[in-house]
């Protein structure tokens, strides 16, 4: 049985991206299908879920579909990208930002599915990291959205279904992603979970002190609970499983 594609279809334009989903559909390559209306929106997505393929318009608000396009070619797993546009000028620019294809509007199915027959001939779909599309978080902030790379973050911390992003440089983030959800992903890249509500990078920690029997971690000038269920596998994560901290000169 031919494994079928998810595709993330992304239009500012909802008649636009109505009919882009709904052509979709009538391709027998394409299994799951989402829909964003923008590149904040994309970019939630795949903080979620495993996308194979993205079709996406070049002309957005905020971040344009070259762009984001630019952003997703940073994941160390990047999903395919197809433009679907009525402008012919941005070709040359699509194809520099890696473009499987370049779709003309209108369209028809026959023209999608030689697009997904291009994208099923380049990207292998067995065998996805998963927690590469977690390589880089998107925080929405007024007017803009911000890209944190997750070598930036030093800890983590949990608020309901989002989870507050603290980087190297003192800021902090808000991200729509539960904390158990980012764990899973992140922990074969450095980061260990030490309570139910952190998670911290164990590069980033300074210290390790036990007082009146509660174990803490200094991460990032914080001082952090470490759990007693947490803290034998972090205590051999932190000893053990990374090589040890240069001393400065």
């Amino acid at each position: 049985m031919t494994t079928q594609l998810s595709v993330l279809a992304v239009d500012d334009e909802p008649p636009a991206l109505d009919e882009l989903v709904y052509s979709l559909r009538q391709c027998p390559a394409v299994g799951t299908i989402y829909a964003a209306h923008d590149a904040a929106e994309a970019l939630r997505c795949l903080e979620h879920d495993d996308v194979d393929v993205v079709f996406l318009d070049v002309v957005m608000p905020g971040l344009d579909g070259l762009e984001l396009a630019g952003v997703l070619n940073r994941f160390a797993r990047a999903p395919a990208v197809v433009f679907v546009t009525a402008h012919e000028k941005y070709a040359v620019a699509a194809f520099g930002v890696q473009a499987v294809d370049y779709v003309l509007k209108p369209f028809d199915v026959h023209r999608l599915s030689a697009a997904l027959a291009r994208v099923t001939g380049r990207t292998s779909t067995a065998n996805r990291d998963s927690g590469e599309q977690f390589a880089t978080l998107a925080a929405d902030l007024p007017g803009r959205t911000v890209l944190i790379d997750r070598s930036e973050v030093e800890w983590v911390e949990a608020a309901g279904d989002y989870v507050r992003v603290h980087t190297h440089d003192g800021h902090s983030y808000l991200v729509r992603v539960p904390l158990a959800v980012l764990a899973e992903r992140w922990e074969p890249h450095g980061f260990a979970r030490i309570h139910r509500s952190h998670l911290v990078a164990l590069r980033a920690v300074r210290e390790i002190a036990t007082r009146d029997g509660q174990t803490s971690v200094l991460v990032g000038g914080h001082h952090l609970p470490v759990s007693r269920r947490h803290l034998r596998d972090f205590r051999e994560r932190l000893f053990h499983g990374r090589a040890p901290r240069e001393e400065a000169p």
